[in-house]
């Protein structure tokens, strides 16, 4: 029996190498694939954002890392076959291990605890910039770039307010200048997101979302939807180009020349569900699309969302009028009804 099993675990041996082998190079082969941009960003919030995981993995590899090698030592130095090591078997108290042991991870919870706080409010997306790169304040007479964001099925559509344009798919800012996203949704909850750039932040239909961020190096980088969507939520992609002042002039020049019209009839056409969307240009832009498509209200006949709050919350005191007047009259029913009494007798 004993020699049974001894052949049967050699002539496994070949087949686990090349199990073990094959995932290595299954793991090699993704590494390779994955794209580090979020480890290795170009805008100033989103290095911030990598640097408090890189301390908060840091600051956990503390207990973890001792931890495993400590565990691996005691097997191995009080091992059965270890008649060296001490044997204690009426131990049960060691006042500086629990010291160790509860006073390092309280510790390491505060410092993290401390530095979560700090960064989620430094790094709030509704916050606006105070610094485009370390060490580099936001000049005081410098304006955020405004881009309004909507998501579409399937496809991303962008306002320049104060350039008059707009773009479908392709997303331009100059480096070293903060942007102020404003994001919304036509329909289908999405997630706004440039890794390079800053963190995601999600485009609700009805409601308007912010996030501030600036990109300190030129180049061309991915955004695209990072919340499922539907059928073409995986091609939902756009470029963002971060081009130097007079680069940005002159893509704004080029959109405003080769670009067409935007207007209700048009964007009712665009909303409609499509996948692989190519980049668009529009030179003439409604002014007040945007504000229509945030407020559910493009389609001719529709009540605003914003005018609807304000009307019910009139209604709501024209209510309170209604009950006051409803209760005078029905005191007023009281009194004929005393009057009746009276006559009666």
């Amino acid at each position: 029996m004993r020699g049974t099993l001894d052949y049967l675990q050699y002539s496994a041996m070949p087949i686990l190498k090349l199990v073990r082998g094959m995932s290595l190079a299954a793991a090699v082969a993704l590494l390779a694939g994955c794209d580090a941009v979020v480890m290795s960003p170009s805008g100033d919030v989103a290095a911030q954002q990598r640097d408090l995981i890189v301390w908060a993995t840091v600051l956990m590899l503390l207990v973890i890392v001792p931890v495993i090698i400590l565990t691996l030592l005691f097997a191995w130095r009080y091992r059965s076959s270890n008649k060296e090591a001490t044997y204690k078997p009426d131990w049960d108290h060691s006042t500086v291990l629990e010291l160790v042991i509860w006073g390092v991870p309280l510790l390491i919870i505060i410092a993290l605890g401390a530095m979560t706080y700090v960064s989620t409010h430094k790094l709030d997306p509704y916050r606006p910039l105070d610094r485009i790169a370390p060490g580099k304040p936001v000049p005081e007479d410098m304006e955020p770039l405004v881009v309004e964001v909507v998501s579409l099925d399937w496809k991303w559509l962008f306002f320049y307010p104060e350039q008059g344009i707009a773009t479908v798919n392709e997303l331009a800012a100059p480096v070293d200048r903060p942007i102020r996203f404003k994001i919304t949704s036509s329909s289908t909850m999405n997630s706004f997101f440039i890794p390079a750039l800053a963190g995601q932040i999600y485009a609700l239909a009805g409601m308007e979302t912010k996030l501030h961020g600036v990109i300190n190096e030129e180049g061309v980088y991915d955004g695209f939807s990072a919340n499922y969507s539907g059928a073409g939520f995986s091609h939902m992609r756009f470029k963002f180009h971060g081009l130097s002042e007079a680069g940005f002039d002159e893509w704004v020049a080029k959109v405003a020349a080769e670009g067409g019209t935007l207007d209700r009839d048009v964007y009712r056409e665009l909303e409609k569900p499509s996948e692989r969307e190519p980049v668009h240009y529009y030179a003439e832009v409604d002014p007040t699309l945007y504000d229509a498509i945030l407020n559910l209200c493009v389609e001719p006949g529709t009540m605003c969302m914003k005018d609807m709050m304000m009307f019910g919350h009139g209604g709501h005191h024209g209510g309170h009028g209604g009950d006051k007047a409803d209760k005078a009259e029905g005191h007023g029913g009281h009194g004929d009804h005393a009057a009746g009494h009276e006559q009666h007798q």
